[in-house]
């Protein structure tokens, strides 16, 4: 079976790497390490399509570095652990043969399967390569991060794109064949957005639509193929991360023509619906939470709704969901809060239980003060009694801050006339 374009034409030395010159030219950083030999881990930060990647592997291949790779996609901790495994031993007294671990996707990993790579780096075992389209300042710990080096990636430009495709008219086994050439190239250049992948398999595309010669690449023909091709939206691959993105922050944006138009191109583009639904139910506990909490009963029953009577009808399902939820007013408190519990909980994991709040089962506990000036909260007035829930060392955290929108201004209140100053907003 043949290759897609894109690995067919896929660079193996830095000398027929396009672009990011900044990293690869003759003064480029990347350059100077492969040279020297001296190899650190390294995080590659850019938009999809830019050549992470490929730079990744010319790297390990230059060097002569075993190279090992995964996918934060389909990857476990378990994946992590085998590979580190593997690599063990191989430069562990020649850190210019150290093993060359690439991830992918990097910022998917939880935090678990990072603290596994943390380990492996820091003891020499591997040189970690990571590739992230996502700000590695946000989505890597802070102590894996420390030990790499971040060097960002940018979209290609209308030239390294020309260069691109006038190499692969020239050079590929099967293009070449076809004597094309180019008439216009804008619109080839503007679909492509700096994406060398996806110019790849624009050009595929209108390879297959040529039936007799002459072959010419025009704009309207570009155009015209297009629009007939929405098979572009690459389900497994990184336009589907974009596109969901894109949908969300459409959704959060409180955009419903936006919100509705990008998850159209999912269900045209063979999205799996649950997938979808799966997201109306997370935006709507992060996104719109206390702010209607009517929004995440109402996406739950489309997840099942949809579930149980399939498409095409449920995208009408679908729809009504997201134009509920990019219509509602926003809170994220809720996501806020347990984040900042999360990482209160991190810096005090052992925070003792108070005293009166402590289950005392025996004669023994009872004693020692367990459950002790405890006061069943039924039996204040409105249900409520002022006592302190909190660790000692902690008893002022700020957990919870309710956002600007009716419904929680009136949990505001409800706290303010009960807490008084213990709840400041």
């Amino acid at each position: 079976m043949l290759s897609p374009l894109a690995e067919r034409l896929r660079p193996r030395t830095l000398e027929g790497y396009i672009g990011q010159s900044h990293l690869v030219g003759p003064n480029g950083i990347i350059t100077k390490l492969v040279l020297q030999s001296n190899l650190p881990s390294m995080i590659f930060w850019g938009p999809p399509g830019v050549g992470k990647t490929t730079l990744a592997n010319i790297i390990a291949n230059t060097l002569n570095r075993p190279f090992y790779s995964l996918s934060a996609i389909n990857s476990g901790v378990k994946d992590v652990r085998e590979t580190i495994e593997l690599a063990k031993g191989k430069g562990l007294f020649a850190p210019t043969k150290r093993p060359v671990l690439f991830i992918d996707e990097i910022h998917r990993f939880s935090k678990s399967q990072q603290d596994a790579l943390l380990q492996a780096v820091e003891k020499g075992i591997i040189t970690l390569i990571g590739a992230t389209t996502e700000n590695p300042s946000f989505e890597v710990i802070s102590a894996l991060l420390s030990r790499c080096q971040v060097y960002t990636l940018y979209h290609l430009s209308e030239e390294d794109l020309l260069r691109l495709v006038h190499y692969a008219l020239k050079e590929d086994e099967i293009l070449k064949l076809k004597n094309i050439e180019i008439i216009e190239s804008d619109a080839l250049i503007r679909y492509s957005g700096g994406d060398a992948r996806k110019l790849y398999n624009i050009l595929e595309i209108l390879d297959a639509s040529f039936t007799k010669p002459p072959f010419h690449i025009t704009n309207e023909l570009v155009t015209s193929v297009l629009q007939q091709n929405l098979s572009l939206y690459d389900k497994s691959g990184e336009q589907h991360y974009d596109i969901i993105s894109a949908f969300i922050k459409s959704v959060r944006g409180s955009d419903p023509n936006a919100a509705l138009f990008w998850m159209a191109r999912m269900i045209e583009g063979g999205e799996d619906p649950l997938f979808i639904c799966r997201r109306l139910i997370i935006l709507a506990a992060e996104d719109i939470g206390l702010a209607n909490p009517n929004a995440l009963l109402l996406a739950n029953q489309c997840f099942m709704a949809v579930q149980v009577i399939g498409m095409p009808e449920g995208r009408i399902i679908m729809s009504e969901t997201a134009l509920y939820l990019a219509t509602s007013p926003k809170s994220n408190s809720a996501y806020m809060a347990i984040e900042k519990a999360i990482e209160l909980v991190k810096q005090y994991p052992n925070a003792p239980v108070p005293l009166h709040l402590r289950n005392a089962p025996t004669k023994f506990m009872k004693e020692s003060g367990y459950g002790k000036d405890y006061v069943y909260s039924h039996q204040g007035e409105d249900n409520f009694h002022y006592q302190e829930f909190m660790p000692e060392q902690i008893t002022d955290a700020d957990i919870y801050s309710p956002c600007a929108n009716p419904n929680e201004s009136k949990v505001k209140e409800w706290l303010q006339k009960r807490w008084k100053s213990k709840y400041k907003f």
